[in-house]
């Protein structure tokens, strides 16, 4: 994974911290991610980012459940089995609904969380950096990714003349690796970083 520099802001409201993200777009700043400890109406689309399509992927895994299930119940009662119940027509698709309908709904939302999960990165054993553990309980955190054109001065001035709190300057893996939190991860050679819990 590779290793980048970061401009860490932490706002103390949700207010500030959304007039923030919009001044911070304004000037152009890379916004790598907001941190937020309950979620805000309207700060994606302050953010920039585009809608989930996890309805689309949604609706992708129900078509499978549903052709899948009809498919199998298709060979199985017509071809590998066929088998007179109660003078029922062989390709009996009234009785078949239930079954096709359960599996079309347990295709969807499985494979909708398995998505999410994979999009978010969260699974057991899957270490990321917290650029600050409070932003879970009570402070709202922007991070800002620093490209080679970025002065952290003048973004740790700019942070603070739009309202946060408290400015600092991380290295951090921008990725997702296996891990856990209380050993010692070595960003790169020479330099440790050491998380608390």
């Amino acid at each position: 994974m590779a290793v980048k520099k970061f401009v860490v802001g932490c706002f103390d409201e949700e207010g500030p911290l959304f007039d923030a993200v919009k001044k911070v777009r304004k000037s152009g700043y890379k916004l790598h991610d907001v941190y937020t400890p309950f979620p805000i109406h309207g700060l994606d689309q302050a953010m920039g980012l585009r809608d989930t399509s996890i309805h689309t992927a949604g609706f992708l895994y129900a078509l499978f459940g549903t052709t899948s299930m009809l498919s199998f119940m298709t060979w199985v009662f017509t071809v590998d089995w066929p088998f007179n119940v109660g003078g029922k027509p062989h390709f009996a698709l009234p009785a078949w609904i239930p079954i096709t309908f359960e599996f079309t709904v347990l295709c969807s939302c499985v494979g909708m969380v398995i998505t999410f999960m994979y999009l978010c990165q969260l699974a057991p054993f899957v270490k990321k950096h917290h650029f600050h553990l409070r932003s879970t309980d009570d402070l709202f955190v922007m991070v800002i990714e620093c490209t080679p054109k970025t002065n952290e001065s003048e973004v740790s001035s700019f942070l603070t003349s739009i309202g946060a709190k408290e400015v600092n300057t991380q290295m951090a893996e921008t990725g997702w690796w296996l891990g856990r939190y209380d050993r010692e991860q070595k960003l790169f050679e020479g330099q440790s970083e050491t998380v608390s819990a």
